[in-house]
C-alpha cells in the first residue's frame, strides 16, 4: 500500500470534519450539541488516524529538517484548532478571536499535512 492511499480514511474523516464545522457554523449559536459532538468526534478520530498513519512511515526515517518542521507545525495546528473550537463552544475568550485562529489555523493544517505526506510518499516509494 503506497504512502498517499494510507491517508485515504483520514482524509475522509477530515473531510467530513469540514462538512460538519460548516454546517455547524451555519447553524448559528447556541451550537447544536448533536452536530457540535460529530464535529469534535470526527476531528479527533482524523487526529488519531493521520496520527498513527504518520509515526508508522516515520518510525523507520532519521529525523530530517523538513519533515521535522512540517510535523511540529501540524501538532501545533491541531491543538490550536481543539483549543480554539473549545473555546468557541463555552464562550469564555473573545469569540471572534477563537473563530480567525480557528480559520487560519484550519488551511496552515492542510499544507502541512500535504507537505509531510509529500515527503513521506518520496522516501516511501
Amino acid at each position: 500500500m503506497d504512502t498517499v492511499s494510507k491517508f485515504l480514511t483520514p482524509g475522509i474523516v477530515f473531510l467530513l470534519t469540514l462538512g460538519f464545522g460548516l454546517w455547524l457554523s451555519l447553524a448559528g449559536r447556541p451550537y447544536n450539541g448533536l452536530l457540535f459532538n460529530v464535529h469534535k468526534l470526527a476531528a479527533l478520530g482524523a487526529v488519531i488516524l493521520a496520527g498513527i498513519q504518520v509515526y508508522a512511515l516515520m518510525k523507520g526515517l532519521s529525523p530530517q529538517g523538513w519533515l521535522t518542521a512540517l510535523t511540529v507545525i501540524a501538532v501545533l495546528c491541531v491543538l490550536a484548532l481543539f483549543a480554539s473550537g473549545a473555546f468557541m463552544s463555552i464562550g469564555n475568550l473573545n469569540y471572534q478571536a477563537m473563530l480567525t485562529i480557528h480559520r487560519i489555523a484550519l488551511p496552515l493544517e492542510f499544507i502541512a499535512m500535504a507537505g509531510i505526506i509529500a515527503l513521506l510518499a518520496g522516501k516511501t516509494l
